[in-house]
């Protein structure tokens, strides 16, 4: 471990440094509810092949769960309803944030160590760039390679009335990759919501470079290492909502 958790002194003495506060909001009533009822069964989680459903109209038979598939996968979906933020805001966000750690800090000021790009760029596109992370997941210390692909990489439809995140979720030690996650930002009448979904596990354990058979071999042991999908849906549901209070104003300031 590299960082540390919080802001100590001078971290606040940038132009960004008010954003930061530790005190967080209680989690919304939907996500405490949907801890409350468990694991939901794998067919009412979307599945990664039919991510380009998550583009339809309406809602899924869940918005908010977390549950695992015969496969070993574990599935994780999050809304987050943001008030008076459009899905621009967090299309900026993205290519902002991962330049600095402290930056990152303003996301989740109790679970982000730090972060950084891999290309050592700065501002910018993240599209085909990589960020390397440090974080907690409930109380486990997570070094992670989040690689931005383009949405039609996944065959998500183009809809310039949304934002669309899509990325390849791996270790930053490691030359694996462990799982997808997609996050979803449309209009609403007093805002726009996120739909969080996260793929991990089963058969989305690679290697980044083809080796025969190995990623059939690694699975098991890649599986023992993956995230508790029950953290990593508090984490999303706390982060998203943390900065959806400030990111207006940020966004005001900074873009």
């Amino acid at each position: 471990m590299t960082g540390y958790l919080g802001y100590r002194a001078g971290d606040a003495d940038t132009a960004w440094g008010e954003f930061f506060d530790s005190r967080m909001s209680p989690l919304p009533g939907h996500v405490v509810d949907a801890l409350h009822h468990g694991a939901q069964a794998a067919p009412l989680l979307l599945d990664f092949d039919g991510v380009a459903e998550l583009f339809d109209e309406g809602y899924h038979a869940t918005e908010t769960g977390y549950g695992w598939s015969r496969a070993g996968e574990a599935r994780v979906a999050v809304r987050t309803d943001m008030f008076g933020v459009t899905p621009a805001m967090w299309d900026w966000w993205f290519g902002w944030h991962g330049s600095d750690g402290r930056r990152y800090k303003l996301w989740h000021p109790r679970a982000h160590v730090s972060a950084r790009w891999a290309d050592g760029g700065g501002d910018g596109s993240y599209i085909g760039r990589t960020s390397l992370v440090e974080e907690y997941l409930g109380s486990a210390f997570t070094r992670a390679a989040i690689r931005f692909v383009a949405p039609e990489d996944l065959g998500v439809p183009v809809d310039v009335s949304t934002a669309t995140v899509c990325a390849r979720l791996g270790s930053a030690d490691l030359p694996v990759d462990i799982g997808w996650l997609v996050h979803q930002v449309r209009p609403t009448g007093n805002g726009a919501e996120m739909r969080s979904r996260f793929w991990l596990g089963g058969p989305h354990v690679q290697f980044r470079r083809p080796i025969p058979l190995a990623g059939r071999l690694i699975r098991p042991i890649a599986g023992l290492q993956l995230p508790d999908p029950r953290d990593l849906l508090v984490h999303c549901a706390q982060e998203m909502n943390h900065l959806a209070g400030f990111l207006p104003a940020l966004y005001r300031r900074f873009s």
